[in-house]
């Protein structure tokens, strides 16, 4: 068996690993796809049945945002657990199973025409819920099918499916719902449906440690926030995306811009949002071959300062060519801080805290994301979709000076070594 691993250069070699990797994959086109429609759909809602100015309809995209937020902050540190304590196949299998009613939920009142504010927000919601339990459970996997000699790699290849899913489910949608506006429900549960069945056919993972069930919840989930309180460098990069990304995120904003800046419609808005994952995509494929190794805390940062540049010249852009032009560079910086935060929770974590720090490190990109979609909501209702984006890309930017101070571990750190060994 030694001789086995030794010889295998590729974790897409490893029966367990393509199976996690169709799931990666399907779940994230699925789950990507619809909310990029469900945005897209309230916005118009918004517009067309109740008669909102762009200005009261941006804040309802805020409010969406805020709606999805709402079960990460509350459940995260109960997924992180269970996660921890539950066969992780088992978990991301059912929470895929539990979209798929969700998808079947919003294809049947889009069919029916039920066009309403809250039943787009109530099922917005329990999409979110579900997001709440795959992600931690299936972040957690990826490690335990490969050898730790080819974690990196695997690194790269989890984000080739995860950006992957973002180009094709964002793009696909688009025209689906251009065609049908219910097509794309019915395209998520079928998604959903092969990433439950392809995690819970992976087999031979390690059992659940036993400490993990006889521990208390509550404690467990307290040790979880104090390994990453004391890992600084780890500290330090969630933070920093958590504020960069919440300030610097243009995604909520998108169909405003799609409709009523670019004037490109709901195609448009999926070719923008495939742009970033595009962008993501190519460099998560350049790492999958030529990981990081050195100087991994100045790259972050200038990635992060990057992303922040780059979502200022989107929100000044008024030429589609160049708007998706500065979204895929700006989902290249952001792979590079994803790849750098990604090896450092399944290179530094022990197996048995892995759900509950996957759980924070998705906590703080749900918080970024959705409360990110919150903050442009109200930033477009007080200065317009374009002062909002540029706006929040200057304050990335800042965020980014302000944390490479703050945090000196962050611009020393070199390497992915166990106690980040500083050179002299």
């Amino acid at each position: 068996m030694q001789r086995r691993v030794n010889t295998l250069s590729s974790p897409l070699q490893i029966a367990n690993y393509r199976k996690f990797w169709l799931a990666r994959f399907s779940a994230m086109l699925a789950g990507t796809g619809m909310v990029v429609i469900i945005g897209y759909q309230l916005y118009d809602v918004a517009r067309s049945e109740y008669g909102m100015s762009i200005t009261q309809a941006s804040f309802q995209l805020g409010l969406l945002g805020f709606v999805q937020f709402l079960p990460v902050f509350l459940l995260t540190p109960v997924a992180g657990v269970v996660a921890d304590r539950i066969d992780r196949r088992k978990v991301a299998g059912m929470a895929a199973l539990l979209d798929v009613l969700v998808a079947l939920g919003l294809g049947i009142t889009t069919e029916l025409e039920v066009h309403s504010l809250p039943v787009l927000y109530a099922f917005a919601m329990l999409h979110g819920i579900v997001r709440v339990f795959i992600g931690p459970a299936m972040g957690a996997i990826a490690p335990n099918t490969v050898p730790a000699s080819l974690i990196p790699r695997a690194i790269g290849f989890n984000s080739i499916a995860m950006q992957t899913g973002m180009i094709v489910g964002p793009a696909a949608y688009g025209f689906l719902f251009a065609a049908d506006r219910a097509l794309p429900y019915w395209s998520t549960a079928l998604f959903q449906v092969i990433a439950a069945l392809s995690i819970m056919s992976i087999n031979n993972l390690p059992e659940v440690h036993r400490d993990a069930r006889k521990a208390h919840p509550v404690r467990q989930i307290i040790d979880g926030f104090q390994f990453v309180w004391r890992e600084r460098f780890l500290l330090g990069c969630i933070t920093l995306d958590l504020f960069a990304v919440l300030l610097g995120g243009a995604t909520a904003l998108m169909p405003v811009f799609a409709r009523d800046i670019l004037h490109v419609g709901p195609e448009g808005l999926g070719w923008m949002r495939a742009a970033a994952a595009a962008g993501a995509a190519t460099v998560a494929l350049w790492l999958s071959f030529r990981p990081l190794e050195r100087n991994v805390g100045v790259k972050m940062l200038l990635a992060v300062g990057a992303y922040g540049a780059m979502t200022v010249a989107f929100g000044v852009s008024k030429i589609f060519a160049v708007s998706l032009l500065c979204l895929a560079l700006l989902g290249a910086a952001d792979m590079i801080s994803v790849f750098i935060r990604s090896s450092l929770v399944q290179l530094r974590t022990p197996d048995d805290v892995r759900g509950r720090v996957s759980a924070i490190s998705g906590l703080a990109i749900s918080a970024s994301n959705e409360l990110g979609e919150m903050q442009s909501g109200i930033a477009a209702a007080l200065l317009g979709a374009t002062g909002a984006v540029v706006f929040g890309g200057a304050g990335a930017i800042v965020i980014t000076l302000i944390w490479a101070w703050i945090f000196p571990e962050i611009r020393e750190a070199r390497t992915f070594s166990a106690r980040w060994e500083q050179e002299t």
